[in-house]
């Protein structure tokens, strides 16, 4: 395995690091509220960062989440890439690329998905869509919606025209708010046709360990950016004279936090490269994914208390890292769920060599 960063990756990674830097500042985000930067997001896209993943692929794509988290980013880039170009580009037709994917590329049409599956949705004999989601990221931005319905079938909805305020018809959109601030609505279908994408469990099973991979990039940066964040404040802040991080507490909690940070984003680079090279990444991407979850947790948890009274302020800056790292902690599976479906993979796995 060689996670080393290619001439395209790298130059794709530093162009992320500058926008996300000069553009998602504190005083942005906070203006954004719960919504989307549009004009941060028409940057990137003006800038060709979404329509270069289909080139650096799936580890490219870990290397450029890994900047917006460290900034915590309003954008709906991860879900447009995976749920968007990439579930696109791997399971559709050559006419669904064809039709669907210059969209997606310049950033007019905006994709998210209603995973993972929970048998809310199911498609009625006519083919028409029924069900209702409780949350759905970026929703409230998204042109295209890839929902799996309870057979484990995936269908790309059209839930508006780009630039419309209008819901398309059997579609309805109501916002919710979630822990990190993610543009999140309800999902309803009523009657609402979408078109067939990939074969079925096959391609649901491969878009969510895709998925897991890229949100476990995401929150390697979201863990990178609070512990920075936590360094500056101990180096920085004294006590008695000397500063908080020659304490050998704060100086530990720190260290922790670092291998925590580390693990998680070694695991996503290894599912990322797996799937890349067109290898079996479904056990991988449930690590990156567990990884993501409790790791992510005792990270931003401690990044937080590195701040002592400071962090307790709702409106500083590390507590909006504390909020999407809950968030993505239970996103796609939480670490108890996705331990279970690992060891069950695993004991599926040991029965066949067996056999």
């Amino acid at each position: 395995m060689d996670f080393t960063p290619s001439e395209e990756q790298s130059a794709a990674q530093g162009l992320a690091a500058r926008i996300f830097g000069d553009l998602s500042t504190h005083e942005r985000l906070t203006a954004a509220g719960s919504g989307t930067d549009a004009e941060l997001w028409k940057e990137l896209c003006a800038a060709g960062l979404p329509a270069a993943v289909e080139d650096i692929g799936l580890l490219g794509l870990v290397l450029l989440l890994e900047e917006q988290g460290r900034t915590t980013a309003q954008v709906p880039f991860a879900a447009t890439c995976v749920y968007g170009l990439l579930a696109v580009a791997e399971h559709g037709t050559a006419e669904q690329r064809e039709r669907l994917l210059p969209g997606l590329r310049d950033g007019t049409a905006v994709a998210t998905g209603a995973f993972p599956a929970r048998g809310r949705v199911h498609t009625a004999e006519d083919g028409a869509l029924y069900g209702a989601v409780p949350w759905v990221p970026w929703l409230r931005d998204a042109t295209h919606v890839l929902v799996a319905d309870a057979d484990l079938a995936l269908w790309m909805v059209e839930a508006s025209e780009p630039g419309a305020e209008a819901c398309a018809a059997g579609v309805t959109v109501e916002p919710v708010e979630t822990t990190a601030p993610w543009s999140a609505g309800r999902l309803v279908l009523d009657g609402v046709r979408g078109e067939r994408v990939g074969n079925g469990p096959e391609a649901y099973a491969a878009v969510l360990a895709t998925a897991r991979t890229a949100f476990a990039g995401l929150q390697a940066g979201v863990c990178a950016g609070s512990l920075a964040r936590a360094v500056h404040h101990t180096v920085t802040r004294e006590q008695f004279g000397r500063p908080l991080s020659t304490n050998q507490g704060v100086l530990l909690r720190a260290a922790d936090a670092h291998m925590d940070t580390e693990a998680i984003r070694v695991t996503a680079y290894e599912a990322a490269w797996r799937h890349d090279e067109r290898g079996a990444c479904a056990a991988q991407a449930l690590t990156a994914a567990w990884w993501a979850s409790e790791a992510g947790k005792r990270v931003v948890h401690a990044g937080q208390h590195l701040h002592g009274g400071t962090g307790a302020d709702l409106d500083h800056p590390v507590h909006r890292h504390f909020l999407w790292g809950r968030q993505l902690d239970a996103y796609l599976g939480c670490g108890s769920e996705v331990l279970e479906e690992l060891g069950l993979l695993l004991a599926d796995s040991a029965q066949g060599d067996a056999s």
